[in-house]
């Protein structure tokens, strides 16, 4: 029990993170491999904040959500869009995205490392709580509990808004939504920038309880990925059943056999959904 209590609490920080990446892939159509790094500047942020102004992460994240949003748009529109536009398939889109953002990730560890080259860890709310009669980390329950607020505030959006609709539309296809009278382009840019405000909030709220360093963006890229496949691209409710399976999973790992296989038990997943199941948990097979 202890396991399952420990992987749900991950689970929910993982399905926020997933769901930033499934906002700028499954509908910008942009594989962001510098997705992870976003993460790890969101972190860096909150860290700067506690340590030298005392601020609350949580508060931190109201103040770097618009800025990453900022950024993710900038980001967007003068490197990615010129992409957009010259690709004559989406095959070549992703491509070209994937080179793009690669060594977009490589700078961005670079300029880290050149403002905070060490490992950086604080202590939040790192009390112990008893929880249906187990032990759990106060500030990993607290992270769980924000990151299923804005996880659910965002599936609310997407499904019961009119500017959700729009994301969701060009989702599933982008010349329909055209012809339907959507800016796709400024969908995709919102999109993208959403996404990357996202996980830059998740990289905030795991920064409280997991220690960070410039270079383990990646790892945090490829675990979104898994959701992300694992449960279907542009699927909300898959990304969040992927995300409680990778943290149960996860946890387990680390808990029965030993914590340095813990990667190794994702990417046994990643291959599984790969060749057993890649159209995602929800998704039609094809005929």
């Amino acid at each position: 029990m202890d396991i399952l209590i420990s992987g749900l609490l991950l689970s929910g920080t993982y399905a926020l993170i997933a769901m930033g990446l499934n906002l700028q892939y499954g509908v910008a159509r942009i594989m962001n491999l510098a997705n992870g790094e976003m993460l790890v500047l969101g972190g860096l942020a909150a860290f700067w904040a506690y340590t030298t102004a005392a601020l609350s992460p949580l508060l931190t994240a109201l103040v770097a959500a618009p800025l990453a949003f900022a950024g993710n748009w900038l980001i967007y529109r003068f490197l990615l869009l010129p992409l957009v536009r010259r690709a004559k398939s989406r095959g070549q889109l992703e491509v070209d995205s994937i080179l793009a953002t690669f060594g977009m990730s490589f700078a961005l560890v670079g300029i880290m490392v050149s403002i905070h080259g060490e490992y950086f860890t604080y202590s939040y709310l790192a009390d112990p709580l008893s929880l249906l009669g187990y032990t759990v980390a106060l500030n990993r329950l607290v992270a769980f509990l924000f990151a299923v607020a804005i996880g659910g505030g965002l599936y609310y959006w997407l499904n019961h808004s009119y500017q959700g609709t729009a994301v969701r539309a060009v989702s599933v296809d982008t010349e329909a939504a055209g012809l339907v009278g959507i800016n796709v382009d400024r969908v995709a840019a919102f999109a993208f920038a959403l996404g990357g405000a996202v996980t830059a909030v998740g990289g905030t709220l795991i920064s409280t309880f997991i220690t960070l360093d410039a270079s383990i963006g990646v790892i945090f890229t490829m675990k979104a990925l898994i959701i992300i496949i694992m449960g279907g691209v542009g699927d909300t409710r898959g990304a969040i059943v992927a995300a409680i399976i990778l943290g149960v999973v996860e946890t387990a790992v680390a808990t029965i056999v030993d914590p340095g296989l813990t990667l190794v038990a994702a990417y046994v997943i990643f291959l599984a959904v790969l060749l057993f199941r890649p159209e995602g948990l929800f998704g039609a097979r094809a005929t």
